[in-house]
Formats: structure tokens, C-alpha cells, sequence
């Protein structure tokens, strides 16, 4: 891969975007398809925000 910092290949156990968006996109696709199907979109929303925002400032 051009510009990879590794010699090699990548070590063992790190998580890349790729694999992550690979193992999220799914999970959140099915959580927003069930709160679509219950009329749960509005919660849904709000619960990932706080989620997504609580992630953000404890990372920051």
C-alpha cells in the first residue's frame, strides 16, 4: 500500500477505517432498520447523538 507507514504489512490486531466502516456500517444499518420498523427514528437519533458526542469529548 503506497504511503503505508509499515515495512511490511500492517501489525496484527490494529483497527484501519476499512474494517472498522466494515463491522459498522452493518450493525447500524440493522439498529436503524428496526427503530424505522417500531417508529423509533426520532429516539434513535437522539440516543446516537448523545452517544456519538459522549465518545467524542471523552477521546478529545
Amino acid at each position: 500500500m503506497p504511503g503505508t507507514p509499515y515495512l511490511e504489512e500492517e501489525p496484527q490486531g490494529l483497527l484501519t477505517w476499512p474494517k472498522l466502516l466494515k463491522i459498522s456500517i452493518p450493525i447500524l444499518t440493522a439498529l436503524t432498520a428496526v427503530a424505522w420498523w417500531n417508529e423509533l427514528l426520532l429516539e434513535w437519533g437522539i440516543l446516537l447523538t448523545l452517544a456519538l458526542t459522549i465518545s467524542f469529548l471523552t477521546r478529545r
